[in-house]
């Protein structure tokens, strides 16, 4: 049950806006958005950030759902979560693309198309089963940088959810701020919860700090590439336009910096205020002064 409500879950911020198969530049035949079928994974090259997001908070869901829980048959019940979350997000994976190769022309573009895509989808699927053995993990050290990988997905999931509930119109203005510093608020407050005791729990706050760098600049990276239609199908314009756009977002004007500091400071307060609450709540202990 745990495995196959988190993988619904996981793909629920698409399932409210319809289901739509968005529209395709290949599509076989001419037809509006309200026309297209049924598909239960967002399948086009403009949503491929999406569909990572989709699958990896579902695989994130159940291995948080089983950490909280801990089970006695630890072992066992994440192998059965995690077929059952296989199950969901196969079968999903399986009805879009059965949806998107009918409705495609034929030709080796439609091919070249279809297999892009599944190879994005499989490496989703491996990324979501991945974050689920991490995150129901006892281990802290484990379940620390698991929730570093996951920051910046989760974000962008919760924004999915207001473009489904709003429509893409009808967006708050605010909805973009949220997007870009809730990742630092949820990586910070790992890193107070995770703490700061040895040099191994130097280079996890390291790490999750990277990742807060280096994802965010995936993410612009894969949008801004696949979503420009000038290049795309040339590899080698595809991939100088790619190490343009990573190197700017990952430079000093591509607005990092601020993100990771606020998630360094809230795990700096968060740190020390739970040693000084330790240290409050920890009576002293010493020798009792000596009867006359």
């Amino acid at each position: 049950m745990v495995g196959a409500v988190a993988g619904v879950l996981g793909l629920a911020p698409w399932l409210i806006t319809g289901a739509r198969l968005p529209l395709q530049n290949l599509w076989a035949t001419l037809e509006g958005p309200d026309r297209m079928p049924l598909a239960l994974l967002p399948l086009s090259q403009y949503s491929l950030v999406t569909i990572v997001v989709l699958l990896v908070v579902g695989g994130a869901a159940a291995g948080i759902t089983l950490r909280i829980w801990n089970p006695t048959r630890h072992r066992t019940t994440v192998k059965y979560a995690a077929a059952a979350l296989c199950a969901v997000q196969l079968a999903a994976v399986t009805q879009s693309f059965t949806v998107l190769h009918a409705g495609l022309m034929g030709g080796t573009a439609a091919t070249i198309y279809v297999l892009g895509l599944l190879l994005g989808t499989i490496l989703s699927l491996a990324a979501s089963i991945t974050l689920l053995l991490l995150l129901a993990s006892r281990s802290r050290t484990t379940v620390a940088l698991a929730i570093g990988i996951l920051a910046v997905p989760l974000a962008t999931w919760a924004v999915e959810w207001f473009i489904g509930l709003a429509g893409p119109m009808d967006l708050p203005s605010w909805l973009p701020i949220i997007s870009r510093w809730l990742p630092a608020i949820t990586i910070g407050c790992t890193l107070a919860w995770f703490g700061l005791r040895s040099v191994r729990d130097a280079g996890v706050w390291i790490t999750n700090l990277a990742l807060l760098w280096l994802v965010p600049a995936l993410f612009t990276t894969i949008n801004v590439v696949f979503g420009t239609r000038v290049s795309l199908g040339n590899p080698g314009e595809m991939l100088r336009l790619g190490q343009q756009i990573l190197a700017t977002t990952l430079g000093a004007d591509g607005g990092a910096a601020p993100v990771v500091l606020l998630a360094l400071i809230i795990a700096i307060l968060g740190t020390g205020t739970r040693l000084i609450a330790a240290r409050i709540t920890t009576p002293t202990t010493g020798r009792p002064p000596a009867s006359t």
